[in-house]
């Protein structure tokens, strides 16, 4: 029998880790580690297994030494925390196995780590567990092709303390049909998406909802909609028939632009308790878009495009950025007034970055415009590669449009263009005691001490007059505001 030990690495304060909004609903984190609760059921029954998420509790050697076997996972973003748990291991002369993103992207820069279990753990994980009972595992094991999502099991959601995250998280797909150059999602799942059956995703939803779960429930595809056709016959009517009868459990997701093309698509997801998706805008200007091969957002009136998607009542959260070699000064302003028009609140502006493994990557290796290793953070200010515009010039143009796009009063006016045009949901998330306790540390943190207390209760106001349906929505978008604010002020102002 082993001990396995599952240690999620820590994120740091991000635009994503949404660290001094959880403060407001007393949670610790945003997101549950979904990949390795599902490497834990591909493991022995027979084996005993502890997670320990250092993000939502601290990592004791008590932990360490009683494990005979250590896994982590992480991503890019996560590489200083993996790294230091690592060597931590290590010195207590623990076994270490590590897959996930950050690893299989970059397996050469971690040579002190025992076993590489990478690429998809339902095709290496069993090899690797096989060589390990007979005595002989390798260092790296590798996965020709991709997996059956019929293979993946549903993740042992038991090693989680719930109550200490904003969201679940769910996984019906992997893989997109699209070819953007700086993604690195089709080198590691493949364009053609892999779907789970229905039956797989209500199992997986009666596990979390029978623990007692009511909240957000985060599908993390990287794009929902890659197969339409299997949502709108098989997947949807099988979510809408399940949510009758349940409190809570809203969801939301990421998506490409071109669900603003199907209406009756929008319905279904609203009507199955879809509340908000994030879509990669990236840019506004064609060049860039052109540039990139992100072909499914050129040719179109974006602006047109959101609003369609908000008034299907999908809040949409937005991914921007800048410093492609075909951007000019002028984009800049020009990514401003685009966030400003559009009503996208939650707009995640980052330089451009090349993630090993993608084709933007190889193109500037090879013009030696790689300058530093891959951190996957956004916000620091930072980016890996030689920019065509110049890094001084890059720098101070993103920091010009978050100085705007944060500044209490655009983002307040932002957050009533999208209530003014948004649906109000049919359904909505039920008041619970950390969401009426919110409601109060907000009107004290941002009604009262905050900088922004005359545009909130102008916002809450506005909301009751306007949409008073919608009122959660505003205080809820307001919350993020500030935890934004925080995060601009501490890496980017």
């Amino acid at each position: 029998m082993q001990n396995v030990l599952l240690i999620y690495p820590e994120f740091p304060e991000t635009f994503w880790s949404f660290t001094y909004a959880l403060s407001f609903i007393g949670k610790k984190a945003a997101f549950p580690p979904l990949g390795l609760i599902t490497v834990a059921a591909l493991l022995p029954e027979k084996w005993s297994k502890r997670l320990v998420d250092t993000n939502v509790d601290r990592l004791t050697d008590k932990d360490i030494l009683w494990a005979d076997l250590i896994f982590i996972s992480a991503m890019a973003v996560q590489r200083k925390s993996a790294e230091r748990i690592i060597d931590r291991c290590r010195e207590l002369g623990a076994t270490v196995a590590a897959g996930g993103p950050l690893f299989t992207s970059e397996p050469d820069g971690f040579k002190n780590v025992d076993h590489l279990v990478l690429d998809e753990a339902e095709l290496t994980l069993p090899k690797f567990l096989s060589d390990l009972k007979n005595g002989g595992a390798e260092k790296i094991y590798r996965a020709e092709g991709f997996c059956h999502p019929g293979d993946t099991p549903v993740p042992l959601w038991e090693l989680l303390h719930m109550k200490r995250y904003a969201s679940m998280s769910l996984q019906f797909s992997r893989g997109c049909p699209f070819n953007c150059d700086f993604c690195n999602v089709t080198a590691l799942f493949g364009h053609t998406p892999r779907l789970k059956t229905p039956e797989q995703v209500i199992t997986e939803l009666d596990c979390i909802y029978a623990s007692g779960w009511r909240g957000s429930i985060f599908f993390v595809d990287d794009n929902f909609i890659g197969n339409k056709g299997f949502l709108k016959k098989r997947l949807l009517p099988v979510l809408i028939e399940w949510r009758k009868g349940k409190k809570g459990c809203m969801f939301f997701t990421e998506s490409s632009i071109n669900l603003a093309d199907e209406p009756a698509l929008l319905d279904m997801m609203v009507r199955a308790g879809f509340d908000s998706v994030f879509i990669g805008i990236e840019s506004p200007d064609e060049a860039s878009l052109t540039e990139c091969h992100k072909n499914q957002n050129r040719n179109r009136d974006l602006l047109e495009s959101v609003a369609a998607i908000h008034r299907s009542g999908l809040q949409v959260m937005g991914g921007f950025i800048v410093g492609f070699d075909s951007d000019r000064p002028s984009i800049f302003q020009r990514q401003i007034d685009f966030i400003q028009n559009s009503g996208i609140v939650t707009a995640m502006v980052g330089m451009l970055q090349a993630v090993p493994g993608t084709r933007l990557f190889d193109r500037l290796h090879r013009e030696s415009r790689i300058s530093e290793p891959f951190s996957g953070n956004n916000v620091d200010g930072a980016t890996n590669i030689i920019p065509r515009m110049g890094r001084d010039a890059l720098l101070e143009g993103y920091k010009s449009i978050m100085k705007q796009i944060y500044q209490p009063k655009n983002y307040y006016q932002r957050v009533r263009t999208q209530l003014r045009e948004l649906k109000t949901p049919a359904i909505i998330a039920p008041l619970n005691i950390q969401r009426f306790l919110s409601f109060f540390r907000a009107a004290i943190r941002l009604g009262i001490l905050g900088k922004e207390r005359f545009q909130y209760w102008y916002l809450i106001l506005w909301t009751l007059i306007r949409k008073p349906r919608l009122l959660p929505t505003a205080i809820t978008l307001s919350i993020y505001g500030y935890h934004y604010r925080k995060i601009c002020e501490r890496y980017i102002f």
